[in-house]
């Protein structure tokens, strides 16, 4: 295991250059080994998790669920108002950021951002629980997509480019996670169903997110500082990927939805008007019966 995580991380120092020495011993952060694993496990979980439960019973899970959630609502909540304050004291500029300017305030960003890199895997627990609860449908190529590659992105992320321009899309990130898992944890508890309303504009939320980073990351291609320019062209490359999934995932889930709304109230009609029509008809025939039978 030593000698593959030697080769591989020369084979990364070479392609990537340096790493950030900042980060250097830091939890799941040493070797890329770990962080792999961890991804083929969950891509193993996601194909053989669903055959294992197809003859058993969907189990529960609402009040761990309630527990999960309100836990990533709190972290989530933790790590944005974290991220906004040390922006704010290290005086970051939204235009372009380097890693190495920001003087102790890069020190609070690297570390939420490492705790930001690992909620990438405690959320692996979200395909978990749709497996278990046998809600299968939700197990979409974007869901699996974008759990699978942020835990690898951000453990590269944080290696070499751990504060500077990196913070923008994590903080946004981090504010709609507090809404999303917010409204995960109350949908968990069925009493509280009709009241959740912005489930729609979540989804929204996260699209206006990916363009805001898209044109926060292009304003250091166009105005650059001392941030690497690859990291730039990637992030901007990867954003470009989840507006496409994403767009799919919402013309399919809510314009789709309000069509065959629209058809089933218009069927409705219909039927109403048919049953009108039908019952009218039939008491006619009804009147006529009795009157045949008083002749």
């Amino acid at each position: 295991m030593e000698l593959m995580d030697k080769t591989i991380n020369s084979y990364f120092d070479v392609w990537l250059g340096p790493r950030d020495p900042r980060v250097k011993g830091w939890l799941l952060l040493e070797n890329y080994t770990p962080t792999f694993i961890f991804s083929v496990l969950y891509l193993l979980i996601v194909w053989l998790g669903p055959k294992y439960m197809r003859n058993k019973q969907p189990f529960s899970c609402r009040g761990i669920l309630v527990i999960y959630n309100l836990g990533l609502t709190l972290l989530s909540l933790y790590m944005f108002y974290e991220l906004v304050t040390g922006v704010v004291e290290g005086g970051y500029n939204f235009f372009c950021q380097d890693t190495h300017s920001g003087g102790e305030a890069d020190m609070k960003i690297i570390r939420v951002l490492w705790w930001y890199y690992f909620s990438k895997l405690i959320e692996f627990m979200d395909t978990f629980f749709f497996i278990l609860r046998k809600n299968n449908h939700q197990i979409t190529v974007l869901h699996v997509y974008h759990h699978a590659t942020m835990l690898n992105i951000w453990w590269f992320v944080m290696n070499w480019v751990p504060c500077g321009h990196s913070y923008f899309g994590a903080t946004l990130n981090s504010f709609i996670h507090v809404l999303m898992y917010s409204y995960y944890g109350l949908s968990a508890v069925p009493a509280m169903r009709p009241y959740l309303w912005w489930k729609k504009y979540i989804t929204q939320g996260q699209l206006i997110q990916f363009v805001l980073t898209i044109f926060q990351t292009s304003c250091g291609v166009v105005w650059p500082c001392a941030f690497p320019q690859g990291w730039l062209y990637f992030q901007i490359s990867y954003m470009i990927s989840l507006i496409i999934l994403f767009t799919n995932f919402y013309i399919q889930t809510y314009n789709k939805k309000a069509s065959s709304r629209r058809k089933e109230y218009q069927n409705g009609s219909t039927a109403i008007a048919n049953g009108y029509t039908n019952s009218f008809s039939s008491l006619e025939n009804n009147v006529k019966q009795r009157k045949q039978r008083k002749d």
